[in-house]
């Protein structure tokens, strides 16, 4: 495949990953504030540095994911625009399969510290059960 095509795969596939982090980590820790807040029981400085904390480790994983799977080796191809398309959409495909991954873990981790938090309170109120 000619240099150019590859470059144009690049300014193809980068933006297109770089935006869909965004908007998978917008949506995700945007609604999931209200989780972290229930999650450490109201205290809202604690739970928001979390999830931002959270949301930068978010970035980090999925980018770094995104760029290690980057390159388009030339040797797939025979110069066609068509192969061009096929390449960059298996890409971006596994990389939209991997963010749902993704998005589904965080939220299975968001209900399991909800859970947690939850059971610790009902626990608190009900007092120490007692085993004979």
């Amino acid at each position: 495949m000619e240099t150019s095509k590859i470059i144009i795969g690049y300014l193809i596939y980068l933006p297109v990953i770089i935006l869909l982090t965004f908007f998978v980590s917008k949506t995700l820790f945007k609604n999931g504030r209200i989780f972290m807040i229930e999650i450490f029981k109201g205290r809202e400085e604690i739970a928001l540095s979390t999830n931002k904390l959270f949301e930068v480790g978010f970035y980090l994983l999925n980018l770094g994911f995104g760029l290690s799977i980057l390159r388009i080796p030339s040797y797939h191809f025979n110069e066609t625009y068509q192969e061009l398309i096929e390449v960059l959409s298996t890409k971006i495909g596994g990389f939209s399969i991997y963010l749902g991954v993704m998005l589904f873990l965080n939220l299975f981790l968001f209900l399991r510290g909800r859970k947690k938090s939850k059971s610790t309170i009902i626990q608190r109120v009900q007092g120490p059960t007692v085993t004979q």
